[in-house]
């Protein structure tokens, strides 16, 4: 007998229907503030110290196995770039396509198996990354990804373990939504997975998404290969290993590690390919979306086509504005993990009145933000990601310094001797075209246009079409109907909307995550308009009585009826 075989015949007719189950109510998990002489700030420590002596070798997982390869890639601390912690697998065509087979082979048995099953495996997962493996997964983001220990809780623990929980909750409230029936009739709707593998592709910024990109489709009972960026390889590999020990099956998830061309082109050239979960820059999924369109009469399917792109966030401060609170907002929302979050703040609108205050508490707080090694946890900030990433902001840096519409009021320093630190850089401009104005950077850097305070309408004007991104914003007002004219005139200039707040910071369950325009396909992260993409519904009718004769009553002659 094949194996799983008895699997198959069990799970065959089996309906992804709730039924009277109810897995634990989601909370969101709390977040461990790391405080001197906390167990859990001395528990990170020794493993920060047991991670920076290890250089352990990443392999491909592909059906459950560990893959080496010839070729290998070095995983780096970005704020000790000499320091390697890991030497990654990389992956060619003939492994992503043997990670397509591996998927497609766990495809019908994963897809069959009843959600409770399904469920309890990722449930596990996040009870196990909130105990044992909460030291691990935070150090390794901490690490090979420079965030400080507040970043990394937020994100690689808190948010990952939301993600987990939360997905559950909203699975069931899809699987819930059944249609009406009729007397002698009953209606009802099957979502199924989709037919084919999804394949996932996650960036270095947050570890969450990667985990997420992979997971959510899998809990709909898809399978999935996965293609986590390189600058992140250490986080990937340890919630590969959070998952497996949570009991994955094999071949539902395959990891592979590689070139993003390399890897996207062999996936997406696949007659296999059922989606695509995304999250990274707009070029790159713009292009992936034109592979897809070129290859469209190949495919079996049409592709689930998911992303979450680029961003040009904006703060704008009316004058009735906190000064206090938006110098927060700034300081929080531009500059923390180095403003490598797609929803960082990078662009602020403020209002003459307030801005000779707001920069000069900008410049006095950039002044006072220490950037280094993150292991020293007085550290606010980190460096930047890689090479690459310092050099567009060195660029834009010099650029401002010797420009004759803007000038650098703040910060502006910058150092890759040790590792890539760019100190967080505020710019005013004169022009609200300026180039920092609308394109995405992606680092510490966040420039002001100053605007009139009578000139309120016309500055929103220029917020909604300052930058062809739709991700987050912010406004900070006192003033009801200015907010209210907000409202109304950026209701498409971000997908994550923000009053009197930073535009980062987004929780699963309480703020859905997504925007539009250039920035994505907002899809909204953490909610069940995401996970509803991941199944192709099936609607089945079952009639108690069915009928025996083909006449219907209008057919019947005036004489039958005298």
């Amino acid at each position: 007998m094949p194996r799983h075989a008895h699997r198959r015949r069990l799970y065959n007719r089996t309906v992804s229907a709730p039924g009277l189950s109810r897995p634990p109510t989601p909370i969101n998990e709390s977040v461990r503030n790391y405080l001197p002489g906390s167990p859990e700030r001395e528990e990170l420590r020794n493993r920060l110290r047991q991670m920076e002596l290890e250089r352990i070798s990443i392999p491909l997982v592909i059906g459950g196995r560990e893959v080496e390869t010839s070729e290998t890639t070095e995983a780096v601390m970005p704020h000790r770039k000499q320091h390697v912690l890991a030497d990654v697998a990389k992956g060619g065509p003939e492994h992503v396509q043997q990670a397509i087979d591996a998927a497609r082979a766990a495809h019908a048995d994963w897809s069959r198996l009843p959600w409770e099953e399904r469920a309890s495996v990722f449930l596990r997962a996040a009870e196990l990354l909130a105990g044992p493996w909460r030291a691990t997964i935070n150090a390794a983001t901490m690490l090979n990804q420079s965030k400080t220990a507040h970043q990394a809780e937020i994100d690689a623990a808190c948010e990952l373990i939301d993600f987990w929980r939360f997905n559950v909750e909203f699975m069931l409230r899809i699987y819930s939504e059944q249609p009406i029936s009729s007397p002698g009739v009953w209606n009802r709707m099957e979502y199924r997975p989709l037919e084919g593998f999804v394949f996932a592709v996650s960036p270095f910024n947050f570890t969450s998404i990667g985990g997420n990109l992979s997971s959510s489709p899998a809990l709909m009972g898809n399978t999935v290969v996965w293609k986590p960026a390189s600058t992140a390889a250490l986080s990937a590999h340890y919630i590969m290993r959070v998952l497996q020990e949570a009991g994955l099956p094999d071949g539902v998830i395959n990891l592979v590690y590689g070139s993003g061309a390399t890897i996207g082109d062999a996936a997406l050239a696949s007659p296999e390919l059922a989606g695509i979960h995304f999250t990274g820059s707009t070029p790159v999924f713009q292009g992936m979306w034109k592979t897809v369109g070129d290859n469209i009469a190949g495919y079996r399917n049409y592709p689930r086509i998911v992303g979450e792109t680029g961003g040009k966030d904006f703060i704008v401060a009316h004058p009735s504005a906190d000064v206090d609170a938006v110098a927060t907002a700034i300081l929080r929302g531009s500059f923390e993990y180095q403003g490598q979050k797609c929803s960082a703040a990078s662009r602020v609108y403020a209002p003459k009145s307030l801005w000779p205050q707001l920069r000069e508490r900008l410049a006095d707080e950039v002044s006072e933000l220490k950037a280094g090694d993150v292991s020293d946890f007085s550290n606010f900030m980190g460096a930047v990601i890689d090479g690459s990433s310092f050099e567009t902001q060195k660029e834009a840096i010099d650029e401002a310094r010797s420009s004759s519409t803007a000038r650098i009021v703040a910060g502006g320093g910058y150092d890759d001797s040790e590792g890539y630190f760019v100190e967080p850089t505020v710019i005013e401009t004169d022009d609200p075209g300026y180039r920092t104005m609308h394109e995405e950077l992606f680092g510490p850097v966040v420039t002001t246009y100053v605007y009139d305070d009578r000139r309120w309408e016309e500055t929103l004007e220029l917020v909604d079409s300052g930058a062809p991104y739709g991700l987050t914003g912010a406004v900070f007002a006192d003033d009801r109907y200015a907010l209210e004219q907000a409202h109304q005139a950026l209701r498409y200039a971000a997908g994550n909307f923000y009053v009197n707040d930073k535009p980062t910071g987004a929780v699963v369950g309480q703020q859905p995550f997504g925007g539009a325009r250039a920035s994505g396909t907002n899809d909204k992260a953490g909610s069940l308009w995401n996970l509803i993409r991941w199944v192709s519904p099936r609607t089945v009718k079952e009639t108690f009585v069915p009928a025996t004769d083909y006449r219907y009553p209008f057919m019947d002659s005036d004489e039958d009826r005298s």
